[in-house]
């Protein structure tokens, strides 16, 4: 009998384990409200500002273990805007991104690192200009709540990191124009139906 109830408690022990402990949800990015600002210094003189938009991607969102999310991003390269069409020919040119041959920037996390609350480190595969190299986000979760107009689960982040341009070919007229490139992301995401 001892043996019997001590064989019950386990399994129901086991099963509400399992249950309590959720798997990751997959969202969807909202490419509306979701942007990619980045900027670099001209010459000593100025900071030029661009923006790629329009992209798509998933994030498998656990919220008990942030650790266990993943996340991946595609945008086309020819979404670039920076407000002055022939600076854009330009980057976009075999100068710099050669949007001709490499139409696609990808984004992949391999690991995801807690660091507070709201906080981590997002390290993942950047295929940019047909190199990929691994780069670290450092995020911020902003929010997770239903969507008070879409009445459905949203959740929004932020995230920074610096590139250099000479690590995916698109060096040309360092240090005049500074290697190094600050990135700022922003993105919303609704969970998937």
């Amino acid at each position: 009998m001892k043996r019997t109830l001590f064989a019950a408690s386990l399994a129901l022990a086991a099963a509400t384990a399992t249950s309590a402990v959720a798997a990751p949800e997959k969202y969807v990015l909202d490419a509306s409200h979701s942007q990619i600002l980045f900027s670099y210094n001209h010459l000593g003189y100025s900071t030029t500002w661009g923006m790629f938009s329009g992209f798509e991607g998933e994030i498998m969102f656990d919220q008990e273990d942030p650790a266990a999310s993943s996340v991946s991003v595609t945008m086309p390269v020819n979404s670039m805007f920076t407000g002055w069409e022939k600076r854009e020919a330009h980057l976009l040119s075999a100068d710099f991104l050669n949007a001709d041959a490499n139409e696609l920037v990808t984004f992949t996390s391999t690991g995801i690192e807690v660091t507070g609350d709201k906080t981590a480190l997002i390290t993942g595969d950047l295929t940019l200009n047909g190199v990929t190299k691994s780069v670290v986000l450092d995020a911020q979760l902003n929010a997770v709540a239903e969507h008070p107009m879409a009445k459905k689960p949203w959740a929004g982040f932020n995230a920074t990191t610096t590139l250099l341009r000479s690590d995916f070919n698109a060096g040309n007229f360092a240090p005049f124009v500074s290697d190094e490139v600050e990135v700022k992301i922003s993105i919303e995401a609704m969970k998937a139906e």
